[in-house]
């Protein structure tokens, strides 16, 4: 009986300094991303790269605490976590957000997904909300239901390939008094993307939505965003929104550059928007989200009033609401 409880006690330990291993080396690979866009893939997973290597820290505590490399091991990928995630830890800690005097603006950016599950309770939802501005992307197939349930309240549609109809569109209750598309064809951005431009009582500010391919091949989610901060350059910085499905998370370092790129400032903070419950296959209920993909960026004309994320809908993503005001 002691025989097989050291041996089942020794395979738990090897067992943890394996998955301890696996998760600090493809921490320590994420660092590459500074100059690697295919090891930046690896950042976004950092959360649940942490997560692992302390699972396996924990599985060799159970185990018998025999050994000093797990342990070692869980330092260094904490250290390398800490690298990742601290700038966007920091940042989130010293964001202002409260009541500011001035014209306010209610932004809702949504990935409705192209299953969406239920379009009629999205709409609810949305009108509920009553945002000035919704942003979406795949809204088309049954999911393109919930901008036409909202025509009513929001007459006004930009699309991607204005004026033609595509799957990221910008909602409004008022008209804008300029607008286009970014798609091919009607864009040297060629970009799934959209801009309209209001009339506000401060004065004029514009509104870009995004949809970003995956970070899978690497190298086209980079162009991207060389592509749309030319784009953003043709604007007026300060009164600027862009808000969308990046599929990029903050501790990337494409992320970084982005951010850097764009000269404006982020204002969603480590919000994890994907998945939103079932996703992909029925079988599959995923029970948090575990990527920070969806962004929404201002201008310094803009304060935060308030960021959060929305109830889990019919989508594979959670809804952004973002209030600003112009003081």
């Amino acid at each position: 009986m002691r025989f097989l409880l050291r041996f089942l006690s020794g395979l738990a330990r090897a067992a943890a300094l394996l998955i301890t291993a696996g998760c600090v080396l493809a921490l320590l690979l994420a660092q590459g991303g500074r100059f690697s866009d295919r090891l930046d893939v690896l950042t976004h997973f950092t959360p649940w790269l942490l997560a692992g290597s302390l699972l396996g820290l924990a599985i060799w505590a159970v185990a018998g605490r025999k050994g000093r490399l797990t342990p070692g091991l869980t330092l260094v990928g904490a250290l390398s976590a800490l690298l990742l995630m601290g700038p966007e830890i920091a940042a989130a800690a010293g964001q202002t957000r409260g009541p500011v005097e001035g014209p306010t603006l209610k932004i809702v950016q949504f990935n409705l997904w192209g299953r969406n599950r239920d379009p009629e309770a999205t709409a609810r939802w949305i009108l509920g909300e009553d945002p000035d501005v919704i942003i979406f992307q795949e809204g088309f197939a049954r999911s393109g239901g919930v901008a036409g349930a909202l025509a009513a309240r929001y007459p006004h549609r930009t699309t991607c390939a204005e004026p033609r109809a595509c799957s990221t569109m910008i909602l409004s209750k008022r008209a804008p008094v300029a607008e286009g598309g970014l798609q091919a064809g009607v864009s040297d951005a060629n970009l799934s993307g959209a801009w309209a431009t209001f009339q506000g009582r401060r004065g004029p500010y514009t509104v870009v939505g995004v949809h970003y391919t995956w970070p899978l091949p690497a190298g086209p989610q980079q162009q991207q965003t060389l592509r749309l901060s030319r784009v953003l350059d043709q604007f007026p910085k300060e009164s600027l929104v862009v808000a969308g499905d990046f599929n990029s998370t903050p501790w990337s370092f494409s992320l970084r550059r982005q951010d850097r790129l764009f000269g404006i400032e982020r204002r969603t903070r480590a919000l994890f928007t994907w998945p939103a419950g079932r996703f992909s296959r029925p079988a599959f209920r995923a029970p948090f989200p575990i990527l920070a993909i969806d962004q929404v960026y201002a201008g310094a004309d803009w304060k935060t009033v308030a960021v959060r994320r929305g109830p889990a809908l019919g989508s594979d993503h959670y809804p952004v609401v973002v209030d600003l005001a112009r003081p």
